[in-house]
């Protein structure tokens, strides 16, 4: 005589055959909005790409245009929404996440985490930022790993050797942080100085490169 099934088991059989439509309904919905990205970014209809990543120093959100990487942003969870707005405003709308056109930047970052990377190789999009801010910050992605200047010879570097407070402002709202390596920039005297993602965060970075952050 066959046992009969007992009611949680006849049960979980039904939530199950009623699952299996609304699983497969969701795999669709994906393959559909995937088609669709792909086929947006190869007709040039995706001005910014954005992709998330994790690292030591919290969540990252990569965006990218066509000509280069144009933002990294220290990330809360869930909090993407607010640098998506401003990219939209300052940028463009027509925004979509494409993980595959940040995949160099997200294994130049990996590396750099994991100790086997000291320099980027990445084509940077400086549009976020004005003319002295452009020469701030391509004056500190000059600044060998594991070095560091004071906010008043980056100044020097960058044309304006009385400009130290207009320099700690650009390094302040510097769009690419860790890529172009504002955590290298200190104060006259050693002391380190603020840091757009905060201060604990400009030590990790620090320490990443054998640097003894200042106290």
């Amino acid at each position: 005589m066959t046992p009969s099934k007992s009611p949680s088991t006849d049960i979980r059989a039904r939530l199950a055959r009623l699952a299996e439509p609304a699983a497969a309904a969701s795999a669709l919905r994906s393959r559909s909005i995937a088609r669709f990205t792909e086929r947006a970014d190869a007709s040039g209809l995706v001005d910014v790409a954005y992709a998330t990543a994790d690292s030591p120093v919290g969540p990252l959100l990569l965006a990218s245009t066509q000509n280069g990487l144009v933002r990294v942003a220290y990330t809360a969870e869930g909090g993407e929404g607010g640098v998506l707005q401003q990219l939209a405003a300052r940028i463009s709308p027509r925004i979509l996440e494409r993980p595959a056109r940040l995949d160099s930047a997200r294994r130049e970052l990996d590396e750099y985490f994991a100790g086997r990377r000291q320099a980027f190789d990445l084509a940077i999009d400086w549009r976020l930022t004005g003319p002295f801010a452009e020469r701030v910050l391509r004056s500190t992605a000059a600044i060998p790993f594991g070095d560091c200047l004071t906010y008043g010879q980056i100044a020097a570097a960058a044309g304006s050797p009385r400009g130290a407070r207009a320099a700690g402002n650009a390094l302040g709202s510097n769009p690419i942080p860790i890529v172009i390596p504002c955590h290298r920039v200190l104060r006259g005297g050693g002391a380190l100085g603020g840091y757009t993602g905060g201060v604990e965060r400009k030590r990790a970075l620090l320490a990443i490169e054998g640097v003894e952050p200042p106290r």
